[in-house]
């Protein structure tokens, strides 16, 4: 099935690793930030906490694809 194949043409184990923690990190940073916005209904002390992991995860994610962008691989 061609939608399942590996596409990012890297054959470090490294630096694919470090690919799908990027990702993670920004989907989850955006998801805890949306969760922050349904809790600050109810509680905002948390969600206040949400919105600040959830940002720091998103810099955390762009900062990497930064420093995976100045990365290469080894031959």
């Amino acid at each position: 099935m061609g939608f399942f194949k590996k596409h990012s043409g890297t054959t470090s184990a490294r630096l694919v690793r470090i690919e799908r923690l990027v990702w993670i990190l920004i989907y989850g940073g955006l998801l805890a930030i949306v969760l922050g916005m349904f809790v600050a209904k109810g509680d905002v002390q948390n969600a206040d906490v949400f919105y600040a992991a959830g940002g720091i995860a998103v810099l955390v994610g762009v900062v990497m694809i930064y420093l995976r962008s100045r990365m290469h691989e080894e031959t």
